[in-house]
């Protein structure tokens, strides 16, 4: 009987995909799912020569695979994955492996870590970004955890991992822990803020300068071929292209403006919190996929107040304002990272995990939805700077943004004077202010709190913790 190399558990689009992926590139696959059409469906989608199987028993599947087994489960996140582990249990032996390769919070991680202890198998979570084409045909893969495991499974990953432009596989081990997990967490929120950033530019580009979605798409285009090239800005691109089937009117027109969400964003939001770092563009982004879904309110509201945009509303010169959105656009996705990247840095220590920064970003390069021209200067940055706690005090980077804040800063102003929301572009400009600044008035802050509550100060001249009897 053929003995198989890999197994996956799950076989939706992603699960799929990847084994396809896997078999392309020489290894013998099964797949395992419990509706009958979905195997078949992997057997039928299988390129002619490669060495595909699907089953319908876990069993069937654990007999078939080599030892020491190597399994990939792709399942919807939360309980569909404690009860596969509950499954799998009887049917491991010690030395196999498990990968949890779907979108996992990092606390669930850290738990099924230690009860796989107690099953007897190696227990890893990875992150995979991609979509179904780059599962397909290359993800950034993001494995973490288990070192034993990762070794074991490192040349299969390295295989079907997309390749940055000088060859290398992005794929390494992002640390401790759910340090897999984590990284794809951080990597789903950077996303969330970007896509609001690129909402925001759209919508200040159509309702406050005018601009067709014929030209919206030329513009996107045009910043697609230079420092802004990136994934995000060339599918915005083929978007504002799009037409209708039915009505052959451009289709980004018809869809309803309420986002969803899977809750990677909120969770992003929420370990910021608890580490203490501040994403404010993250939290942004979550915030207005809340608020997208306030449609029937939104509209009562937009009568009630009056304050919808319906025409033209910026008055500067469609050439100057294309720059300055360039430089807005520029550094607030800068800003993005930065922040994405801090955290990371943060959740290394604070969660004791040991991200190695410069191959997170190394990963990020190709393959996945954030991948971007500019992450091969962060990438040299973080491989210069291991330590550094935020991107933004590399000189490399600083002089692109101070060259490029600017337009980011003439943005928002004309996109507040229009009544236009811009949370995410104002928050990235807010952030980048309140970081630069050497002095913020957070001394009255702490002055009301002494005063309030007595908790005390530091002082800018001497040494010590003070508190003071205010006069009320």
């Amino acid at each position: 009987m053929k003995q198989f190399d890999f197994a996956m558990i799950g076989l939706g689009v992603m699960g799929r995909n990847l084994l396809l992926n896997m078999a392309d590139n020489g290894f013998a696959v099964v797949g395992f799912d419990k509706d009958l059409e979905k195997t078949i469906a992997l057997e039928t989608a299988a390129t002619d020569g490669t060495h595909v199987k699907g089953v319908n028993e876990l069993s069937e599947m654990v007999a078939l695979l080599s030892i020491p087994r190597k399994i990939i489960m792709l399942v919807p996140a939360g309980k569909p994955v404690d009860d596969v582990l509950a499954s799998l249990q009887p049917l491991l032996h010690d030395g196999d492996i498990v990968i949890d390769g779907g979108n996992s919070h990092y606390t669930d991680t850290i738990r099924r870590i230690e009860l796989a202890k107690t099953y007897g198998f190696h227990f890893m979570g990875m992150g995979i970004s991609g979509g179904e084409q780059g599962a397909r045909f290359g993800p950034s893969i993001m494995p973490g955890g288990d070192v034993v495991a990762y070794k074991n499974v490192q040349p299969v990953l390295e295989a079907i991992a997309a390749k940055a432009t000088s060859g290398e596989p992005c794929v390494a081990y992002m640390g401790n822990g759910a340090a897999g997990h984590y990284v794809k967490m951080v990597h789903n929120g950077i996303e969330y803020a970007i896509m609001q950033i690129l909402a925001e530019v759209y919508a200040i580009l159509k309702k406050g300068k005018g601009l067709s979605n014929e030209q919206l798409h030329e513009l996107f285009l045009e910043w697609n071929e230079g420092e802004l090239q990136s994934y995000l800005i060339e599918i915005t691109a083929a978007i504002f292209k799009q037409k209708d089937t039915e009505t052959n009117a451009d289709l980004v027109d018809l869809i309803l403006d309420v986002a969803g969400s899977k809750g990677t964003g909120k969770w992003t939001s929420q370990s910021a919190m608890d580490l203490g770092t501040a994403i404010p563009v993250i939290d942004a982004a979550v915030t207005m996929r809340s608020i997208s879904t306030l449609k029937e309110e939104r509209v009562q509201a937009a009568l009630l107040y009056k304050n919808n945009v319906t025409e033209k509303t910026v008055d500067t010169d469609i050439a100057i304002f294309k720059e300055q959105m360039f430089g807005a656009l520029y550094s607030a996705i800068i800003v993005c990272y930065a922040q994405g990247l801090a955290m990371l840095q943060k959740a290394s220590t604070e969660l004791a995990m040991q991200i190695p920064l410069q191959d997170a970003v190394k990963v990020w390069r190709e393959g996945c939805i954030i991948r971007s021209a500019m992450l091969e200067l962060f990438y040299t940055v973080c491989n210069d700077k291991p330590s550094i706690t935020n991107i933004l005090l590399d000189e490399r980077i600083a002089a692109i943004v101070n060259k490029q804040v600017v337009g980011l800063r003439q943005v928002v102003v004309s996109a507040t004077q229009s009544g236009i929301p811009a949370m995410a572009l104002s928050n990235a400009l807010n952030y980048f202010d309140a970081f630069v600044s050497a002095q913020l008035p957070l001394n009255l802050t702490q002055a009301q709190r002494d005063f309030f509550g007595a908790h005390t100060y530091k002082r800018i001249d001497k040494e010590g913790i003070f508190h003071s009897i205010w006069n009320g």
